[in-house]
């Protein structure tokens, strides 16, 4: 028989709190939780698991909504497989294009910590030093609206 442990027990394995835990459920994207005699919730693994991806899906800036959306889909059974690979598949393109966007973040935050070491360094302010690269770069990045914060 599975491992099966209360939402105590869970927030202690998981390292999220009780009520993030509840909130979870209680938005529908905790899929399968039973009830024990005293109607305390009880899990197993897969609701580990299905916590994680949910928590991953998250921080990577998929909505709430979308993440609803999946786990209705899963609820559904096999014949929404191609439903979930799409909507996955999806994300994972919105994924990869701000990881993109973070690398040139992270180059553009390389190069001005590279001119203060400079600066500290010899002690004279450097000439500011725009790399046709740097240049490009920033001109690739999208003009949008700020994303909100991802939780970490």
């Amino acid at each position: 028989m599975a491992e099966s442990f209360l939402i105590g027990q869970l927030a202690a394995r998981t390292g999220r709190s009780v009520h993030t835990i509840r909130w979870y459920e209680a938005q529908g994207l905790i899929p399968g939780v039973m009830r024990d005699g005293g109607r305390r919730r009880v899990y197993n693994e897969l609701h580990l698991s299905w916590l994680d991806l949910m928590d991953r899906l998250q921080r990577t800036g998929m909505s709430i909504a979308e993440m609803r959306e999946y786990t209705a889909l899963v609820k559904q059974g096999s014949a929404t497989l191609k439903q979930r690979q799409a909507l996955l598949s999806s994300h994972r393109a919105q994924v990869r294009d701000m990881i993109a966007e973070w690398q040139l973040a992270l180059k553009l935050l390389d190069s001005k910590i590279d001119f203060y070491d400079e600066w500290v360094t010899t002690g004279k302010r450097p000439l500011v030093k725009v790399s046709e690269r740097a240049g490009a770069a920033l001109q690739s990045l999208p003009k949008e609206k700020p994303r909100r914060a991802v939780k970490t």
